[in-house]
């Protein structure tokens, strides 16, 4: 079956975004930049581009400018809150002999620019409604800073976000990732939210080539571009009020898959400390043996033979072949090189001890594909084929262990097909990280999301926890239902308070509900999680839960997600 790419786009977006197209007006909260009575999406992604211009007549406001490396950026001011839209944190951006090369650092400069509108997103397919708004190019290395404007001399946390979108789709633009609202009521940390190169633009081993040698990084060059940004930040986050010896890296889906490759690259640790993954893991990953495979389908179907070959063909005509060809299929290489070629070897090792995480999973991460798939017929169509796929490689045995799980899952004809994959691809690696990170002697807060939509079969899907998580109280209602504003704030409350200290836990004081909320470490022993239910946020023994099947589906994490 050949994927619509509506489905595509909508499916691997993640929860939030992908709601707003499916009927609702869309958008964030109110504020000075998009009037109550104008919430259309598309009009608020709109308002959000321009030319950001060089200042020459020293006419600018400089209470919201920032000196930074690079130049100093004028940001605009929005209730209490400061934002900072399309600062490039690299020095060229990847086009034209750029085009996959590592990114190239900033070099200093002393010229005053705005900072009042988003740099271009990543390109991506734009058949589908949401990625149409998107204005793209390849130039598109520019990153957003959210910060309040009240006075105050304390450094601040600093969270840099990493959007999701199966490495192939999204932008820091999305109005989901809009932060203001979240630091409104959070005024201790400072927001950061990264574009990346996408797909083959960010994704394409081409070292197998005949001229490939010159193009070393090419397979994981949206990994670098992340890096790059957060040396960027790293140097200059200190301006804005942040603490650069404070910072933590979070993402969701393939962000969350960013975020913890990152952390497995030797030398990242010195411009973070904390990772906070959402429904993404280090298993989000693909082989070089599938990567070249990638390549090579590409060259085949376009008649090309090198990558000069491949820098002659126009941006839109690599992407959308590559989109029919291998959908689902572009992830980070565990190359040897950046990555290590087992993660999970890695962290055992104690790769990544010295970093504290905050990670977990939704109850039901596949009801999404398969709601936005467009229901049972289509989902198990799909999950058919890719279930041959994925068992292609196990032993006699381990098949046999996953067709007993599958067969022992009740209820309707796709509820199979989605433990497993929800298994395979998310939950299974994240309890695996728990027990490789702790195993090690690091620190793992590990948590399990159970609130469900209201939308049929959705359930406690992929993405189900992002819009209270950034307090989008309107995207909240396109699942149906809105969740209750003192378990949203909760949530929000632990992760800031892990961003400041690496611990979540929350004491009477600032929980609230006013009960303080004890988030235990993972252990060996009792393997304890946070439940996420809606009304009664809680730790539990994994062996309560029956988060994973020890025996017939914790293996599956060998096997990797793509």
């Amino acid at each position: 079956m050949k994927l619509s790419k509506l489905w595509m786009l909508t499916a691997i977006l993640t929860c939030g975004a992908g709601m707003v197209l499916t009927g609702c007006k869309g958008g964030q909260q109110p504020t000075s930049e998009s009037s109550e009575d104008s919430l259309d999406y598309k009009a608020i992604v709109r308002s959000w581009y321009g030319e950001n211009k060089t200042i020459t007549d020293g006419n600018y406001d400089k209470s919201l400018a920032v000196k930074c490396i690079n130049g100093t950026f004028v940001g605009k001011q929005a209730d209490s809150t400061i934002v900072f839209r399309g600062i490039p944190y690299v020095g060229q951006q990847p086009a034209g002999s750029l085009r996959w090369k590592a990114p190239v650092d900033v070099v200093p400069c002393d010229s005053i620019y705005e900072a009042y509108y988003n740099g271009k997103t990543a390109i991506q397919q734009e058949e589908a409604e949401l990625s149409s708004y998107y204005y793209q190019d390849e130039q598109c290395l520019y990153l957003n800073v959210w910060k309040t404007a009240k006075a105050g001399n304390e450094k601040k946390a600093v969270i840099v976000w990493i959007h999701g979108g199966a490495y192939e789709y999204g932008g820091t633009v999305d109005p989901l990732y809009d932060f203001k609202n979240f630091v409104e009521e959070n005024p201790d940390v400072i927001l950061v939210s990264v574009a990346y190169r996408l797909g083959v633009f960010g994704f394409l081993h081409l070292s197998h080539l005949t001229d490939g040698k010159d193009y070393p990084d090419a397979q994981n060059l949206g990994l670098l571009d992340q890096l790059m940004a957060l040396k960027w930040v790293h140097e200059n986050i200190a301006g804005f009020g942040g603490d650069p010896a404070n910072v933590t890296i979070m993402g969701e889906s393939a962000g969350g898959g960013s975020v913890t490759n990152l952390s497995l690259i030797k030398g990242s640790h010195q411009y973070f400390n904390k990772v906070i993954a959402l429904s993404g893991n280090p298993g989000l990953s693909r082989s070089t043996e599938q990567a070249v495979a990638c390549t090579n389908e590409l060259l085949e179907a376009l008649g090309c033979k090198t990558v000069a070959d491949l820098q002659k063909i126009d941006a839109a005509k690599l992407l959308s072949t590559a989109t029919d060809l291998f959908p689902m299929r572009i992830a980070p290489e565990r190359d040897g090189k950046l990555l290590p070629l087992n993660p999970w070897e890695a962290v055992a090792a104690g790769a990544v001890k010295d970093i504290t995480y905050l990670h977990g999973v939704n109850k039901d991460e596949m009801n999404f594909f398969l709601v936005e798939m467009g229901g049972p017929e289509p989902f198990n169509e799909w999950a058919a084929a890719r279930k041959e796929m994925k068992l292609a490689p196990l032993t006699a045995e381990e098949k046999s262990l996953v067709e007993s799980y599958c067969k022992d899952v009740k209820g309707e004809s796709y509820e199979p097909y989605c433990q497993l994959f929800s298994q395979l691809m998310f939950v299974a690696p994240c309890i695996r990280l728990s027990e490789e990170q702790t195993k090690a002697g690091g620190k793992s807060y590990t948590y399990y999301f159970t609130v469900e939509s209201a939308i049929p079969m959705m359930k406690s899907a992929h993405g189900m926890a992002l819009a209270p998580l950034f307090k989008h109280p309107d995207m909240d209602a396109d699942t149906g239902r809105a969740f209750d504003e003192t378990f949203s704030k909760t949530m929000r409350k632990m992760w800031v308070q892990f961003a400041k200290s690496g611990n979540p836990s929350l004491s009477a004081d600032l929980s609230p509900d006013g009960k303080a909320k004890e988030w235990p470490l993972y252990d060996l022993k009792d393997k304890q999680v946070m439940v996420f239910d809606e009304f009664n946020i809680h730790p539990e023994k994994e062996s309560q839960l029956k988060i994973v099947d020890w025996e017939r589906s914790y293996f599956l994490s060998n096997y990797y997600g793509f």
